[in-house]
């Protein structure tokens, strides 16, 4: 131990030691290093555990390996201040402080707020150039550390930094959910009940509860007895099916990372919890326990989905009413309508702009519900159309029955107008050729597809890879799911990327279905900006996906350890990266719903690809599951009315956001802060002077909060990013055919080399121990043994 204690003290004297490692680190901060071997290097026990636990309250520094703390330690300077500014707002930093004596106070607003030893600012510093963004004073003489920007690379600390992925929520249905049948209710319950919904800011938030619903959710809840003692939530607990109100008696809540054992709270009569288990499947938060006998209500997510669909079940009503009045739809049973009323996609144009021309060849037919537009034929105004909600016009229906020119140009007159528009494609992934339903007989059976788009599906490509052959290389990255690792052809010597996951995770999370989609959709893709899927294996306990290796690394952790955010053509080139790739998955009517920079790979030449569809899925019109990453959650996916594939484009503008600024515009402490702030929309976010102007313009076009107002729903498509001034002297041609010279190439030595990745075998999650049901669900999974 005394040995250890003095390779200590070297280190924070600046001076190398060879037996430096993570157990000293351990040592200091945990006050085990005694005294009387410090006593050669002059400096204190106390001053060098000071130094290591001051500088591990930095949150950056926490992404530190262990055994890099004395390296960090020893490159901090001890700098003076007294009674003087250290930084000011709007200046550029380059450099961390933790303050060890004194006192400091920020200034930005009416209220200063103090700082005190412990205390750090300038964190973002370190990574990249950003402006201060507040002045921070020292009160009377002050003590800090240092660390200066260019120290902190010269080290390769930067480069060591761990960045662990943003966890995505959602996908999951949940298994074996309970329902029990209602409640009676007497007058004094519902108004209890009635007023605990509203009283529940969280999910006031989240959607719109008016008295409709609100009397809805009172109806179908069930009473539950709670004995003294019982944990209705426990943390981490994958089963989040419930929410609950409490009629009476007392529950405390506590998470593990409280130290002291102590509770954070408590919830009586009237109070609620569990709501974000009504929104989206996500392990729970904190545990809650009873601490006295208890009556609770319970709502369990099932219905309360049903009860928010309603609004849009109406919706879809008002558009069958419409497209019963179009001839050519006559031959249509109900249900099939009903699936077309569904798959409506709304769609905005300005004044003055071609909804289609005269002779271009037509594939959408669209229903008029919001403005006027003009009839013109050979350059001569024909007619003027009107349409209402209430009363659409219609138009371009025939070339749902066949692709045919155009017999006239549609341009609107209204300042705005708005139609719903269902393309070609989508009704013959729905229904199949509406030559086909003239042609049935009356009384034929419906045509109307239980999966759209299964077809498509099908229509895959994959090798004749088998498992055996593939030797296991090292780690590449873990989640709960289970591993990926790198993997080689023993008769090729080609690398892959071997995607485990735990069957007995998937059943436990409800996720049948949900990998089931992910294969599929995975093997429809065939794009150069989409990770490739060569084969797909089952086993007893795994299925695997065999992907395409892309070794430079997730972009996330590129941005943050190379100090690329705000670099104006690298943000351009990843973008248009994302761009094609959403071209590809939307021309299949995929929806891929988890943008965000974790989910970008880099390949050896630093060309982009995206990966993991764990949340994509083939969607005609809209789809009601709440699921993504919460920074970069839509407004509709937060409100649970339906999304539709403009949800992508929204994600887009967030990423854009991110890497011009460092990150998400919406992020806040709480979840739910992050979603108010989403409501709010993105008129009220703040863009630093590197992102203002043409990157600006584009970001709130694609995070307009009306999914038919983002500009590649409008007329004109993705052309309209493609054509946006950001993209001015972008040749599209050149990087969609990666001839196009990227902004960054990592650094890659070999095809089985895993540098750019950080996962350690400890990070594997524990096996869920896989047991058939006999129901047969992963059948169809394997390409390949």
């Amino acid at each position: 131990m005394g040995t250890t204690a003095c390779s200590v003290s070297r280190r924070l004297e600046g001076k190398e030691c060879p037996q430096w490692g993570p157990e000293d680190c351990r040592a200091v901060l945990e006050k085990n290093v005694p005294t009387d071997c410090l006593r050669p290097e002059k400096v204190t026990q106390d001053i060098s555990s000071q130094r290591l636990r001051f500088l591990a309250k930095v949150k950056l520094f926490q992404r530190l390996p262990l055994e890099q703390h004395g390296v960090l330690a020893s490159a901090c300077q001890v700098v003076d201040f007294d009674d003087e500014v250290i930084i000011r707002q709007g200046e550029e930093g380059d450099e961390l402080f933790v303050i060890q004596e004194g006192e400091a106070e920020v200034l930005l607003g009416d209220t200063p707020v103090n700082l005190r030893p412990g205390d750090y600012f300038g964190e973002t510093a370190l990574l990249r150039d950003e402006p201060r963004a507040a002045t921070v004073r020292a009160k009377g003489p002050l003590k800090a550390l240092s660390i200066s920007r260019q120290k902190f690379v010269e080290l390769g600390l930067r480069d060591k930094l761990d960045f662990p992925q943003r966890k995505a929520v959602g996908g999951g249905m949940g298994n074996h959910v309970e329902v029990k049948e209602p409640t009676p209710k007497s007058d004094s319950e519902r108004q209890l009940m009635a007023n605990a919904l509203k009283k529940n800011t969280n999910l006031q938030s989240l959607v719109d509860l008016d008295r409709t619903r609100i009397n809805a959710i009172i109806d179908v809840a069930w009473k539950q007895e709670v004995p003294k003692g019982t944990r209705l939530i426990t943390e981490g607990d994958l089963n989040a099916d419930y929410f609950y109100i409490v009629q009476s008696g007392l529950f405390s809540i506590s998470i593990a990372d409280q130290q002291d054992g102590t509770a954070l709270g408590s919830i009586g009569p009237g109070g609620s919890f569990g709501e974000l288990a009504l929104i989206y499947f996500a392990p729970r938060a904190a545990t809650v326990e009873a601490t006295e006998k208890a009556t609770v209500w319970v709502i369990d997510r099932g219905n309360f989905k049903k009860i928010l669909a309603k609004s849009a079940d109406e919706l879809e009503g008002e558009y069958l009413k419409l497209l019963d009045k179009v001839e050519l739809l006559s031959p249509l049973k109900k249900d099939e309508k009903a699936a077309l009323a569904r798959s409506m996609t709304e769609v905005s144009f300005v004044k003055g702009e071609l909804i289609f021309k005269q002779g271009a060849e037509g594939d959408a037919f669209y229903l008029l519900v919001d403005g006027t537009v003009d009839v013109i034929k050979d350059g001569k105004p024909k007619t003027r159309l009107k349409g209402t909600r209430e009363k659409a016009a219609y138009f371009g229906e025939r070339a749902l029955l066949q692709k045919e020119p155009r017999a006239a140009t549609l341009k609107v007159y209204s300042v705005k107008a708005k139609a719903l528009m269902l393309d070609k494609q989508s009704f013959e992934m729905l229904l199949g050729p509406l030559e086909e339903l003239q042609r049935r007989p009356k009384g034929g059976k419906s045509k109307l597809q239980e999966q759209p788009g299964s077809a498509l599906l099908r229509k895959s490509r994959f090798g004749k890879i088998k498992r055996k052959d593939l030797k296991v290389l090292g780690l590449l990255g873990c989640g709960g799911f289970g591993a990926v690792e790198l993997v080689e052809h023993e008769k090729t010597g080609n690398t892959y990327a071997l995607k485990a996951l735990s069957k007995g995770f998937v059943v436990k999370s409800g996720m049948q279905k949900s990998v089931m989609s992910e294969r599929d959709v995975q093997l429809a893709c065939d794009s150069s900006f989409i990770i490739k899927v060569y084969e797909t294996f089952n086993s007893s306990e795994h299925l695997y996906f065999l992907l395409e290796c892309a070794l430079g690394g997730e972009l996330y952790a590129t941005y943050n350890k190379k100090g690329l955010t705000g670099k104006e053509g690298h943000a351009k080139f990843y973008v248009a990266g994302v761009v094609v790739a959403f071209e590809h998955l939307h021309s299949k009517k995929i929806v891929f719903r988890d943008l965000k920079p974790e989910n970008l790979l880099l390949n050896d030449h630093g060309h982009l690809k995206l990966t993991d569809m764990g949340l994509a899925k083939v969607v005609i019109g809209k789809t009601f599951t709440t699921c993504g990453t919460p920074d970069y959650f839509a407004p509709e996916m937060i409100a649970s009315k339906g999304h539709t594939l403009a949800v992508d484009w929204w994600t887009l503008g967030v990423l854009g956001y991110e890497l011009m600024c460092g990150n998400p515009p919406f992020e806040a402490e709480q979840v739910m802060q992050t979603y108010q702030k989403i409501k709010k929309g993105i008129a009220q976010v703040g863009f630093p002077p590197r992102c203002r102007g043409r990157c600006e313009d584009l970001i709130k076009n694609l995070c307009q909060k009306d999914p038919s107002e983002r500009l590649p729903m409008r007329s004109g498509g993705t052309d309209n990013i493609k054509k946006h001034i950001w993209y001015e002297d972008f040749d599209w041609q050149s990087f969609e055919s990666l001839k196009m010279e990227t902004p960054y190439k990592p650094e890659v030595k070999s095809k089985t080399d895993i540098a750019n990745f950080s996962a350690r075998d400890a990070d594997r999650p524990p096996q869920v121990k896989y047991k058939d049901d006999g129901s047969g669900w992963d059948a169809s999974f394997a390409t390949s043994e």
